[in-house]
């Protein structure tokens, strides 16, 4: 078996047949201190704005300051704090009956992914009717929202230069997504300084999340777009996904770890900041898959955190895509440090690699972990296969076998590769 010699993605000539696709807001300002652009930034879109803000962010200092420089700047502000993880689809509709009151012309989200999303679909409850519901899906959204401005202060979702906003809606089993190039904010602020302090597990289970938005945009199937029509929110993997999604396994592999350990310190802040939202800009286009699949039905039965679930599932759900997905694996190996060799062999590697930085921070090993009983998983791999926008991103078709076989493997902590035989933790 020769050794592997992929190239580094930045290095090979697209081949032929080849294409890429980014969708982004008008503009993305990255790095401490960029909060000082929030009054231009608003002020230049309405003002009149609602802001929807995370109920412990608006308890801080700087968010005051921030208030008060938009009333300087000439602009009202409406604030709502009532964001409720995961987003209950009545908490959204309660939120945007508030904003209505308001008459708002902007709608700014300051928080992690949950007020960044709730901030999304109360600017498309603003200018289209309800339900909800009726917006579920891809392309469902029939015209401009209000303008959004988005400020993460986490580095995760990438929610600040997505076209998605995910929902859990009681009446069903899993949670929903409202996919559609309208909800792209206008302007993206994203100053790491606002993550400074979090504590270990909201930037774990963000920062694993921005990875796993990374890995699986660059392992997503490759299509052949029609032009001549609209495009799905996920295309599948492209040039333009693979090059930043890339770069964000690297940086995120990089520094995630120490950003956990060390949550006072702002460099490995700066670094999850980069990479959560060059993830973003990958998989606004290269899209998800299969752990995201997965999680859905998987987090609405167990009320666990979106990126702890997808974190979990990532190793099981790249094992069982290993054999037709080699060349994508040893390119993550290349961005991951992992050392060389055969190219079967490598990409072996690559999973367990991927595996350890899972269990590095503290991410549970296995769906059991999190109460999952062995019975519930033919319901899971039932719903999961009824995401297909996200099950037909993947590499390879998703059968029920396929899913079976991970959810039995992410439920029993094992991979069946011959290098990675032993449970993720003892």
């Amino acid at each position: 078996m020769s050794e592997s010699t992929t190239a580094p993605a930045e290095a090979a000539a697209p081949a032929p047949g080849a294409f890429g696709l980014l969708r982004l807001p008008e503009s993305v300002l990255l790095g401490a201190g960029t909060l000082r652009a929030l009054p231009t930034a608003v002020s230049e879109l309405g003002t009149n704005a609602f802001v929807v803000a995370d109920p412990f962010v608006a308890t801080t200092p700087w968010f005051a300051e921030a208030l008060a420089a938009l009333e300087a700047a000439g602009v009202r502000a409406t604030v709502s704090t009532d964001v409720v993880p995961e987003l209950p689809v009545d908490s959204i509709e309660r939120v945007a009956e508030t904003a209505r009151g308001a008459s708002p012309e902007v709608v700014v989200g300051i928080g992690g992914g949950s007020a960044l999303d709730l901030a999304k679909l109360v600017a498309l409850l603003l200018a289209h009717p309800g339900p909800l519901s009726r917006y579920y899906g891809e392309n469902a959204v029939p015209g401009a929202v209000l303008p959004i401005v988005a400020v993460p202060t986490t580095a995760g979702t990438g929610s600040e230069v997505t076209p998605v906003a995910v929902v859990s809606d009681p009446e069903r089993e899993l949670k929903v997504g409202v996919s559609s190039p309208r909800l792209i904010p206008r302007r993206a602020i994203v100053d790491p300084v606002l993550a400074v302090g979090a504590p270990a597990p909201v930037t774990a289970f963000a920062g694993i999340d921005a990875f796993v938005h990374a890995v699986e945009s660059f392992t997503a199937r490759r299509a052949a777009p029609d032009w001549s029509t609209t495009q799905p929110v996920f295309v599948g993997r492209n040039l333009l996904s693979s090059l930043v999604g890339l770069e964000a396994v690297r940086v995120i592999g990089a520094n995630l770890r120490d950003a956990v350990r060390n949550p006072g310190e702002l460099a490995p802040r700066e670094a999850m900041a980069y990479g959560s939202l060059l993830a973003g800009m990958a998989f606004a286009t290269g899209g998800t898959h299969l752990s995201h699949a997965v999680q859905y039905p998987v987090g609405a039965a167990t009320k666990t955190p979106h990126g702890l679930g997808t974190g979990l599932l990532l190793p099981y759900v790249l094992e069982a895509l290993r054999p037709e997905t080699v060349p994508e694996l040893n390119m993550i190996g290349d961005a991951l440090d992992v050392p060389p060799g055969p190219a079967e062999e490598r990409a072996i590697a690559v999973v367990a690699a991927v595996r350890d930085l899972v269990h590095d921070i503290g991410v549970p090993a296995s769906l059991a972990e999190l109460g999952v009983t062995r019975e519930q998983l033919p319901r899971f791999a039932e719903l999961s296969l009824g995401v297909t926008r996200l099950v037909q991103n993947a590499a390879v078709p998703a059968t029920p076998e396929l899913l079976d076989a991970v959810l039995e493997a992410a439920w029993s902590g094992r991979v069946t590769s011959d290098a990675a035989t032993t449970p993720v933790r003892n």
